[in-house]
């Protein structure tokens, strides 16, 4: 079932610079200083992008020295993942399944 949490983790996951953010922090922790040079994007755009992202629970920080790191939060990735697979598995079953016309 489609929450109000996951519709809103998939609107903060629909804008295609977060995506790439998440897709990078999927593979190692980053600052900021890294991400610039991954994305092309400008550091204050990225920070907006960010904060968008902490704020829904997706990255947390890491503080080290003058730097902050960014990290994913995989556990708030799993129930979008579990919501996706149930909709595979239904969609399985559901090309068998047909509702009668009136």
């Amino acid at each position: 079932m489609l929450t109000s949490v996951n519709a809103e983790l998939l609107r903060v996951l629909a804008d295609p610079l977060r995506l790439r953010i998440v897709c990078l922090l999927a593979r190692e922790s980053l600052c900021t200083t890294h991400l610039v040079e991954e994305t092309g994007a400008r550091q204050t755009n990225l920070s907006n992008h960010l904060r968008v992202l902490r704020e829904a629970g997706v990255v947390e920080t890491e503080p080290c020295g003058r730097f902050t790191y960014y990290r994913l939060r995989p556990a708030a990735l799993a129930d979008l993942a579990t919501f996706f697979g149930g909709l595979a598995d239904g969609g399985h079953e559901g090309s068998v399944a047909r509702r009668p016309c009136g």
